[in-house]
């Protein structure tokens, strides 16, 4: 099998990478910015493109001409002020990944999507992918995710399969340097590497986190399945506000809602940190998902629990984790 990766270096594509080619299958791993050593492993093709970019659609033809399937994973968090740029890769460079597919006859379509994409929802249950995918309006995140799905929409009579994913929050150990740049400012990232002894965190911070090795797992199964539709990948099991703070070593304090957005509103509006207060409506507001349907399909059981990833990249924070790809690399500030 042939198989090309949009996002190929990142935390997914990493993994996906990884797992594809324990597999057997031959990757192409479409990148913007191609890995410095090189060296791509056995069965792999390095492609350079910006997905965004307006001469993108030759070069993604080319890279998909050929492929079994094709896996897009590419998606922009920051700069988190620049709608512009977020929009120049999420949607359009998702809308040139959707006309190259085409244009190139790729009989498989798998697309990142997120729990991002689903409106607000229960934290005390379970919903699976018939609920509502009217994203989080005040999350750029969120709509953007909602915007792709749309284009997916629109685009899936011209394609012969489109499938979706909708995971948790994907971690890794490898993706803790990649993590802290997109969460936390330069001055607070050394902080992240010791216990934190209080953590004011809302009562509805109540999470699901994902193991990138288990979302490339099922990503593999769908690939070998070929089904069409969208799957929610979670562990069982969900994280509530005590448990995330014991998880960073310490005790959470009981902090109201309102008072984080307005936290968050104020620093990120002066660029003291990178994150808006989007990011704080979506992780209160959005559901806990079942994946029933991943299982009983797919035959996927997640190997690692909520508790095991968020661990395995709290472990990676720690130890200053990364990969080789400029995405991933470990930070300077910690060396």
């Amino acid at each position: 099998m042939r198989i090309a990766v949009t996002g190929a270096s990142g935390n997914v594509g990493s993994a996906v990478v990884r797992a594809a080619l324990r597999s057997g299958a031959e990757v192409v791993g479409v990148v913007r910015r191609v890995p410095p050593d090189r060296a791509a492993p056995p069965g792999t093709q390095w492609v350079r493109c910006d997905i965004g970019a307006v001469d993108a659609d030759a070069s993604l033809r080319a890279a998909f001409t050929g492929a079994d399937a094709v896996v897009h994973l590419a998606w922009a968090i920051q700069p988190s002020h620049d709608r512009r740029r977020l929009i120049r890769t999420n949607l359009l460079g998702t809308e040139a990944v959707i006309a190259a597919a085409e244009a190139a006859g790729v009989p498989h379509l798998v697309h990142a999507s997120s729990v991002g994409a689903y409106s607000a929802g229960p934290k005390d249950r379970l919903v699976d992918e018939s609920w509502p995918t009217d994203g989080i309006p005040s999350s750029s995140y969120s709509r953007d995710k909602v915007a792709a799905e749309r284009l997916l929409d629109a685009a899936q009579n011209r394609l012969e399969t489109v499938t979706r994913v909708r995971p948790a929050l994907v971690v890794q150990k490898r993706a803790a340097a990649e993590l802290l740049r997109y969460f936390l400012p330069a001055i607070a990232r050394p902080v992240a590497r010791v216990p934190l002894p209080l953590l004011p965190l809302p009562d509805r911070t109540v999470t699901q986190v994902v193991h990138a090795d288990d979302v490339a797992d099922a990503v593999l199964r769908i690939l070998a399945a070929r089904p069409g539709g969208a799957f929610n990948l979670a562990p069982a099991d969900s994280l509530g506000p005590d448990a995330l703070a014991a998880a960073f070593g310490g005790r959470r304090v009981p902090l109201p809602a309102g008072l984080l957005r307005t936290a968050a509103t104020a620093t990120w509006t002066t660029h003291l940190q990178p994150v808006d207060v989007g990011w704080v409506d979506m992780l209160l507001g959005h559901p806990l998902l079942d994946s029933s349907r991943a299982r009983g399909e797919l035959g996927w059981s997640p190997l690692h629990t909520a508790a095991d990833a968020l661990t395995d990249v709290i472990a990676g924070i720690r130890a200053n984790a990364g990969d080789r790809s400029p995405l991933l690399r470990p930070l300077r500030i910690f060396s």
